[in-house]
């Protein structure tokens, strides 16, 4: 028998770059050595020593309940009510009969890939955004590509819009969807009216379908965001619209988001049809957690806030630190998680980054990270406990100004 050869022919689709870049290698390093590193990137809830409602979280996953399986495609009908009552409550109407449950916002968006494109079919992304995109792109074998965000200032005010032009450019005959992110990871902006209407006029004239990642939506910095959109009931064009609990109820291990379908009534009816029979295919999502889903949301407001205010005090401490310190620019957000400050040109991204970690013992993100086109820039989570927060900033911009003025 012939020996198994090393170089194991894999699907293309997995030829990712296995060696880790130099920024993730020195940080290994560092914690291996004993360094006590503040860690400004933690995105998980779960490690940031939030409060939780604990015994009623964890009550109804004991249910007897639990114990039968009677699985349904788009979701337990209970589990649906809870989700379209949780809409309702933010006056926006949404039916059961709209929603499609998956165990996660990546899942969804690999079954909405596999409803609307054939391999080698094309998706446009904002840029900058989530990293994870790359990897879902190549796992269901389309093309990516990209629209820019834009930061300008208007009226003294920064804020980020999009160049709605860049992106009708970017369509191609194989174009198929469209992804919003909104609002948007990092860059914390939310879709306008405006944009929306214009996008809506794209994809009727092309037979494009939006999909809205609307998982930061609860995280407003505004408590009446005017100027902010959500597409659960954009009826215009085919769109489908994301949640779920990694976000909304800040609890990513429970697994739990949802699919909400609009648009014409023929339109949205044929994609049900086969969105369902996609569903049915895996049936991902376990029932513990959707037989618990309507209590669970009930707490949303108590864990909402707790977060919120956490993000809001951390925030609140970037913006005075950054106001008389004119080497850097803090750059203007209208929710979310994160802060995104521009460095000094002095140095490059890198340089600065691996200064705060081996000098400050402090991580933080990359622009890069986020496929920002300019650089120096520095991606900051705002969900840290707020003393180790200060405590980063400062460490940071310490080192900034003590560079700038050397």
């Amino acid at each position: 028998m012939t020996p198994m050869s090393k170089e194991y022919p894999f699907a293309k689709r997995t030829d990712w770059e296995m060696t880790q870049n130099e920024l993730i290698s020195q940080l290994d390093e560092a914690r291996k050595s004993g360094k006590d590193i503040i860690d400004l990137t933690e995105s998980n809830p779960t490690r940031c020593q939030f409060s939780y409602p604990k015994e009623k979280i964890l009550k109804k996953l004991s249910a007897a309940q639990n114990i039968l399986y009677d699985p349904s495609p788009r979701g337990n009908l209970s589990a649906r009510q809870a989700i379209a009552q949780y809409y309702k409550n933010k006056h926006w109407n949404v039916s059961p009969g709209q929603i499609f449950l998956s165990a996660s916002t990546s899942e969804a968006y690999t079954f909405l890939f596999r409803l609307l494109t054939n391999p080698g079919e094309r998706v446009l992304f904002p840029r900058p955004s989530y990293p994870l995109f790359e990897f879902l792109v190549g796992l269901n074998d389309i093309k990516m590509d990209t629209y820019p965000l834009v930061y300008h200032h208007r009226n003294g005010l920064g804020q980020w819009s999009l160049d709605l032009d860049a992106l009708r450019q970017e369509i191609q005959s194989t174009t198929k969807a469209i992804v919003l992110v909104n609002p948007n990871n990092p860059t914390g902006s939310f879709i306008k009216k405006h944009e929306l209407e214009e996008l809506n006029k794209i994809c009727a004239e092309y037979n494009i379908a939006l999909i809205s990642d609307e998982v930061f939506m609860d995280y407003s910095f505004q408590k009446n965001n005017s100027k902010a959109v959500s597409l659960v009931e954009n009826h215009k064009v085919l769109t489908f619209t994301m949640g779920g609990l990694s976000k909304t109820l800040a609890l990513p291990q429970m697994k739990l988001s949802w699919i909400i379908v609009n648009g014409p009534e023929q339109i949205v009816s044929q994609a049900s049809e086969r969105l369902e029979i996609i569903l049915d295919t895996y049936l991902s999502v376990n029932t513990p957690v959707q037989n618990a889903l309507d209590e669970w949301l009930a707490l949303q407001p108590e864990i909402n806030k707790n977060i919120l205010d956490r993000v809001m005090a951390n925030r609140q401490f970037l913006v005075e630190q950054i106001r008389d310190f004119p080497a850097c620019e803090f750059l203007e957000a209208e929710g979310g998680w994160y802060a995104i400050i521009q460095l000094p040109p002095e140095r490059t991204e890198e340089t600065w980054i691996l200064d705060f970690l081996n000098e400050d013992h402090v991580f933080v993100h990359p622009g890069y990270f986020f496929d920002f086109l300019e650089e120096p820039y520095i991606v900051v989570s705002l969900l840290p406990p707020v003393g180790q927060f200060q405590t980063g900033i400062r460490r940071v911009l310490m080192r900034i100004r003590s560079t700038v003025n050397a």
